[in-house]
């Protein structure tokens, strides 16, 4: 008999954030949850809630930002917040007329939790890309993303948003703002600047120009094929594995599920959707759904599908935080590459929650397939949540393992 396990409990949503997680908070949150800034006191969750009492959901660039931008005195304006990782700057700037673009659907929960846990009602939308900007910007308040391909393609598209009168104000923690930085910065929009690096974390001011205005601003894609089973493989800006295979995923590859029928499979944690490409590929009836919370890596496996699969009508995607949301009992296959990092914090509980998801949502006698690296000690978890776990295969590095839902 397995012990009642917090993360074991039911998941679902309520208010477009993760029930679930708030549940465990309540049971047992040791993290720093109360950000003192400006004249605000807020309460702020981090999401997925973690046991680590050294995670918070702010950073002090969040803080530098906010107090900076407290000094401008601003009238209540049109701001455009990209890259908040769990709803800082959102809560911070409520007072005024807000668009929130982030690749993340955990950062999307964490916005709508924190807003009405500190009881702010601002005019708030949440968009997943910047083309959906509709309005005149006055001030874009911009945190760095982890890659520099997504950095990038951000900069390229708040060139056809900015004006000359909107101010740009970036920030990241000091170690990776370098001189590189700014040149992207003052090569796709205008003359840049730096402060000051305060609390291990800098801001950067630009000043937009209008050469750019008009062009061709589809985003960059990186290309790379794999031979078993014969895939071409298209990547957009920040999605994991950007310019080739990973190790992990490929010794996945020389073990996907074969002969498994008209089985309904979901790649959970899709990325570009190699993964669950490979068993279309090898399992022609198979219906297989792509899940990410990444919207980027969404659209990726989304366009892989159309360029490698003959009858795209037998894949769904779906932009979700694990499996929230999805039945109980209504897979056959879960395959996963579990990340073992949420942005720049090492951590395996997002793998928890991955696996604590594929149990619910498995039929009995289906089974979660994972590859990981051999020290996460995965088989651990695994054996906890399902009470079996075999390994299918190894090499030096990896382990693919298996886990039967009885």
């Amino acid at each position: 008999m397995r012990q009642f396990d917090a993360f074991l409990l039911p998941r679902f949503t309520l208010g477009g954030y993760n029930s679930a997680n708030l549940i465990r908070q309540r049971i047992s949150n040791p993290m720093k949850t109360i950000f003192e800034v400006n004249n605000l006191e807020l309460t702020l969750e981090r999401f997925p809630c973690s046991n680590d009492e050294n995670l918070q959901a702010w950073d002090s660039a969040d803080q530098y930002l906010l107090e900076y931008i407290e000094q401008l005195k601003l009238e209540p304006a049109n701001v455009l917040i990209i890259n908040d990782t769990f709803g800082a700057l959102v809560c911070g700037l409520n007072q005024h007329n807000i668009i929130a673009q982030s690749d993340s659907f955990i950062a999307k929960q964490a916005y709508q939790y924190n807003l009405e846990a500190n009881h702010l009602t601002p005019s708030f939308k949440h968009i997943s890309d910047l083309s959906q900007v509709d309005v005149n910007i006055d001030l874009v308040v911009f945190k760095l993303p982890k890659s520099n391909s997504m950095l990038i393609e951000q900069l390229r598209q708040l060139s056809n948003i900015v004006s000359p009168t909107t101010q740009v104000i970036a920030a990241a923690k000091a170690k990776d703002i370098h001189s590189s930085t700014l040149k992207l910065f003052d090569k796709h929009l205008g003359s840049t600047t730096t402060s000051l690096a305060k609390k291990k974390s800098r801001l950067i001011f630009c000043q937009p120009g209008n050469k750019h205005t008009g062009r061709n601003l589809a985003p960059d894609l990186h290309t790379w094929s794999t031979s078993s089973p014969a895939l071409t493989i298209s990547n957009l800006p920040g999605v994991f594995a950007n310019s080739s295979l990973d190790l992990g995923a490929q010794l996945m590859l020389e073990n996907i599920p074969s002969n498994i029928g008209d089985s309904t499979v979901i790649d959970l944690g899709c990325g570009n959707g190699v993964l669950g490409l490979a068993v279309a590929k090898n399992n022609p009836q198979a219906q297989v759904t792509f899940t990410d919370e990444s919207y980027m890596a969404v659209e990726s496996s989304r366009l892989n599908v159309s360029n490698n699969i003959s009858d795209p009508q037998r894949c769904n995607f779906l932009w979700n935080d694990c499996l929230t949301d999805i039945e109980f009992d209504s897979a056959d296959w879960i395959i996963c590459n579990p990340p073992f990092h949420q942005l720049q914090t090492i951590t395996d509980h997002i793998a928890w929650q991955m696996f604590n998801d594929a149990y619910r949502v498995l039929n009995k006698g289906g089974k979660i397939r994972i590859v990981g690296n051999r020290h996460l000690g995965y088989h651990i978890k695994l054996q906890r949540i399902f009470d079996n776990c075999i390994t299918v295969a190894s090499n030096g590095k990896f382990v693919i393992l298996e886990s039967t839902r009885l």
